[in-house]
C-alpha cells in the first residue's frame, strides 16, 4: 500500500516562495531574505508562535501578486508608481486559501506606510505589515555587488530616516538591535540561507498532508494564469482535464488527487519567463524559444526540492518530453516517462490548442483531433491516452470548459 502523502510546510513554503526570484540575478534570494529580516524581528519582539509563524509566511509569500518578472524587478528597483497594486492582489489570491486567509491582509499592508494607519501598532495586522515593510525595505536597498559588511551601516542608517512616517519607531528599534550583530548580515547574504530557514524556520516540525497541498496548489494555479491575460485559464483546462483522463484510466483515488496537484503546478516554472515573451505575437526567435525550454526544467526542480513530492515533480516537470527521447528539457525515452507524465502531456496539448492565443484562435475539434492523432502517429505520444481522450472527448471538453470558466470569473471580476 503507498504510504499517505505529506511534506514539510517550511520545505513547502521555501521552494515555492523561490520560484520568482530565479527570473534575475538582481531579486535573487528576495522572499527568502525579507522573510529572514522579518524573523529575527518577530523573535526579538517576543511573540508568540503563532504570530512569529503568520509574519514569516506573510514574508515569503509577500509579493506573491507580483505576477509578472517585469512588475518584479520593477518593484525590487523602487520604480513601481503604485506598491499596492501588487499587495491587492496578493491579498486576493491568499484569501481564497483557508490556511493562508490569517496572513492575506499582512500581505495586503506591507507596502502601507505608518502615518497612513488609523489603528495602534498593537494590532496584529499593523504590526506585522510594519515588519514586513521593514525587512522588505532593509533587503531591497542591499546591493548583490557589494560586500555586505561594507554596506550595512549605511542600510541603518536609511532605515532610522523612515522612523514616523514610513516604519513605526518599535519596529526600527526592534531592527537596529538585530543588526548590531555581523553575524545578521553574513546569514542574510550566505547562499545557504534556505538551509538556514529550512532548519531554523518556525515550520522546521510541521507537516501537511494532501488536502492542503493541494489547496497551495490551487493558490499557484491561479498565480501561474493570471501571469498574463492569454493564459488566463490554461493551467486551470490542463489540470481538469488530466484528472478527467486519469480518472477514466483508472488511476487510483490518491494518483487522481495528485494528478490534480501536478497539473496545477506543471507550468509553475513560467513564473520566471518574461511576459514579453509570453505575449509576444509574432514568431518566437531561437533565443527567446531557448528560454521558453527551460520552463519545465524549473517546474521540475522546484517541486523536487519539496520532500515527499518525486512523483508529482516528474508528473509536473516531464510535461513536454516525447516518447522519442526528442522532448525537452531532460531528453527522457519513453521507459523513462510515467503514465502520469504521458497523461499531463497530452492534456496540456489539448488545453494549449484548444485556447486562444494571440499568434491564434482555437482550434476545432476536427484540427485538435487532426494535430494530436499526427503526434501519436510520429510515436510522440501515448496511443493509449490519446485514444481515452478522443472516445470521451465531449466529457472532458465539457469538464475542462467548466473549470476554465470559473477561473475566467474569478481573473475577470477581481483580479483585472
Amino acid at each position: 500500500m503507498r504510504k499517505i502523502i505529506s511534506v514539510n510546510l517550511g520545505n513547502l513554503l521555501l521552494s515555492l516562495s523561490e520560484i520568482p526570484d530565479l527570473a534575475n540575478p538582481s531579486i535573487s534570494q528576495h522572499q527568502h531574505r525579507t522573510a529572514f529580516i522579518a524573523y529575527k524581528i518577530a523573535q526579538i519582539a517576543s511573540l508568540d508562535s503563532e504570530a512569529i509563524g503568520n509574519i514569516y509566511m506573510a514574508a515569503l509569500l509577500h509579493d506573491i501578486g507580483a505576477v509578472t518578472v517585469e512588475e518584479k524587478i520593477s518593484v525590487h528597483e523602487f520604480r513601481t508608481i503604485n506598491e499596492n497594486d501588487h499587495a491587492i492582489k496578493g491579498d486576493m489570491l491568499l484569501e481564497g486559501i483557508p490556511w493562508l486567509k490569517n496572513i492575506s491582509k499582512i500581505v495586503r499592508y506591507h507596502h502601507k506606510n505608518w502615518d497612513k494607519w488609523d489603528e495602534s501598532i498593537d494590532n496584529p495586522i499593523v504590526f506585522a505589515s510594519q515588519v514586513i515593510l521593514l525587512s522588505d525595505y532593509v533587503e531591497r536597498l542591499i546591493n548583490r555587488n557589494k560586500y555586505i559588511l561594507f554596506q550595512n551601516d549605511d542600510v541603518v542608517e536609511t532605515i532610522k530616516k523612515l522612523e514616523h512616517t514610513v516604519v513605526h519607531k518599535m519596529v526600527i528599534d526592534y531592527f537596529i538591535e538585530i543588526s548590531k550583530k555581523e553575524e545578521f548580515w553574513l546569514d542574510l547574504v550566505s547562499p545557504r540561507l534556505y538551509q538556514f530557514l529550512l532548519n531554523n524556520g518556525p515550520f522546521k516540525d510541521i507537516q501537511i498532508d494532501l488536502e492542503n497541498i493541494s489547496l497551495i496548489s490551487n493558490l499557484y494555479r491561479d498565480l501561474i494564469d493570471f501571469k498574463s491575460r492569454f493564459t488566463a485559464t490554461h493551467t486551470a483546462g490542463v489540470a481538469a482535464c488530466a484528472v478527467k483522463i486519469a480518472e477514466l484510466f483508472g488511476m487510483a483515488g490518491i494518483d487522481v488527487k495528485s494528478m490534480r496537484i501536478a497539473g496545477n503546478f506543471h507550468d509553475i516554472g513560467k513564473l520566471i519567463i518574461p511576459n514579453s515573451i509570453l505575449e509576444k505575437k509574432g514568431r518566437l526567435t531561437a533565443d527567446e524559444y531557448a528560454i521558453i525550454r527551460c520552463h519545465s526544467y524549473y517546474t521540475y526542480h522546484t517541486i523536487n526540492s519539496i520532500g515527499g513530492l518525486q512523483r508529482i515533480a516528474e508528473w509536473a516537470g516531464f510535461h513536454h518530453e516525447k516518447l522519442d527521447g526528442n522532448g525537452y528539457p531532460f531528453h527522457c525515452n519513453a521507459e523513462e516517462i510515467g503514465t502520469g507524465s504521458r497523461i499531463l502531456t497530452v492534456a496540456d496539448i489539448f488545453t494549449a490548442i484548444s485556447e486562444d492565443r494571440p499568434y491564434r484562435i482555437g482550434m476545432s475539434k476536427d484540427e485538435i483531433s487532426r494535430i494530436i492523432k499526427m503526434e501519436t502517429n510520429k510515436g510522440l505520444l501515448d496511443k493509449r491516452i490519446v485514444e481515452l481522450l478522443f472516445d470521451n472527448y465531449e466529457l472532458i471538453s465539457k469538464q475542462v470548459k467548466k473549470e476554465q470558466a470559473i477561473s475566467k470569473e474569478f481573473y475577470e471580476k477581481r483580479f483585472l
